[in-house]
């Protein structure tokens, strides 16, 4: 029997965070997270979506004629699945990102995807989940994500950077605000007075758009 997935979403937008902003990319966002985040801005997720072949999937996401995809969610990782979409995305040539949260193990993802992990600062609530094993794992084409509302959150975050020595593990390592809590000026002024080799960023979607839209 065909591999199966709970879709969310699929949809053709501009990439919104990580080094990869700014490019049209296509966003395959799957259903379920069994993290919450006091900051989540795709709650919908967590239960809406439909069950469908991952062939189908496949072809829809190829079907936008876009080189670059990005498994999103919820959390990707919870569907087995998903693994092989996205083995499927890269044979078919595309770039593949991955986005996922940093409580599930990243060591069986596809070695052609680029993998974007969100490590969850205390202000999400969810800190306790980090799975530190996969520190280990990430290899020089991943990127690491702090989402950031509090000072504690970027001590928090500057501590874990500096004791992984994050910045020559990885790509990139990403400070975003979480949106409308904490002025986003702020941590700009904390990374440059730290001298922190990371890469501030924003939400680029939520300046465009609502940032309560979907399908952006």
């Amino acid at each position: 029997m065909q591999p199966q997935l709970t879709v969310n979403e699929i949809f053709v937008s501009l990439q919104g965070e990580s080094t990869w902003a700014g490019l049209p990319c296509v966003f395959v966002r799957l259903t379920a997270c069994d993290l919450r985040c006091t900051y989540c801005d795709t709650t919908y997720a967590f239960k809406e979506g439909k069950r469908r072949a991952l062939s189908e999937v496949v072809a829809e996401a190829l079907a936008f004629g876009c080189p670059l995809v990005e498994v999103t969610g919820g959390e990707p990782l919870l569907q087995p699945a998903a693994l092989p979409l996205m083995a499927a995305l890269c044979d078919a040539g595309r770039t593949v990102l991955l986005e996922t949260s940093g409580a599930h193990d990243i060591s069986r993802v596809d070695a052609r995807v680029h993998r974007i992990m969100d490590l969850k600062t205390p202000g999400s609530g969810e800190a306790a989940r980090n799975l530190w094993t996969n520190i280990d794992q990430l290899a020089p084409r991943d990127e690491v994500k702090f989402v950031i509302g509090s000072r504690e959150d970027y001590q928090w975050a500057r501590e874990k950077t500096l004791r992984f020595d994050l910045p020559r593990r990885v790509n990139a390592v990403l400070f975003s605000p979480v949106f409308g809590r904490i002025e986003p000026a702020q941590i700009a002024q904390w990374i440059l007075e730290d001298k922190l080799a990371v890469r501030f960023q924003l939400q680029l979607h939520k300046q465009i758009w609502d940032p309560q839209r979907r399908g952006v």
